[in-house]
Parts: structure tokens; C-alpha cells; sequence
């Protein structure tokens, strides 16, 4: 890239502005993403635990909860997906101590 010299100090601070912004934003997208994970698998959890058919629990509650989430939300909510935030839940009882982990 040839700029003149006179604008490169400038480009590179505001470069580093920048670069550190997607740094704190993807830092912050993923700390959500955690936390969202693990409410949804705290919520299917006390779901399963109030419900009388635990056996049929999985099988027909994360199939129908799937396809209405991926209706309302695209990808990412399959039974799997489901199943996997539930186990995350069950495995971290406490939030914060999955950022231990």
C-alpha cells in the first residue's frame, strides 16, 4: 500500500484502534455466547426435571424446541446442539466457573 509517509503514523494508530475494537468485540461475542449457551441448558434442564416423561424428555421436547428455534433463528439450535448446552449446564452448575475451566 503506498501512502504517503506523512498519513503512516496516523494509519497505524488508527489501525491498531480498530484491530483492538474486533479484539474487545469478538472477546465479548464469545463471553455471550458462553453465557447463553449456559442458560439455555440451565432452562432445559429445570424443564426436564418439572416434566413426569423424563425418558421421552429428549426425544421429543429437543426435537420440537430445535425446529422452532432454527425456524425463529437459523443454524446452531439442532437436538445435538441442545442435548450439548444441556450436558454444559449439567457439567458447570455454576456459570462462572466455566471460565475457569
Amino acid at each position: 500500500m503506498n501512502t504517503p509517509a506523512n498519513v503512516q503514523p496516523l494509519f497505524d494508530q488508527v489501525r491498531q484502534v480498530i484491530d483492538h475494537a474486533h479484539q474487545q468485540l469478538r472477546h465479548t461475542v464469545n463471553d455471550l455466547m458462553v453465557q447463553s449457551y449456559w442458560h439455555i441448558g440451565r432452562l432445559i434442564i429445570e424443564d426436564e426435571q418439572g416434566g413426569a416423561h423424563r425418558a421421552e424428555y429428549g426425544k421429543q421436547t429437543l426435537k420440537q424446541l430445535s425446529e422452532k428455534l432454527s425456524a425463529e433463528y437459523g443454524k446452531g439450535f439442532s437436538p445435538q446442539s441442545l442435548w450439548n448446552f444441556r450436558q454444559f449446564y449439567l457439567e458447570f452448575p455454576i456459570l462462572s466457573t466455566a471460565w475457569r475451566e
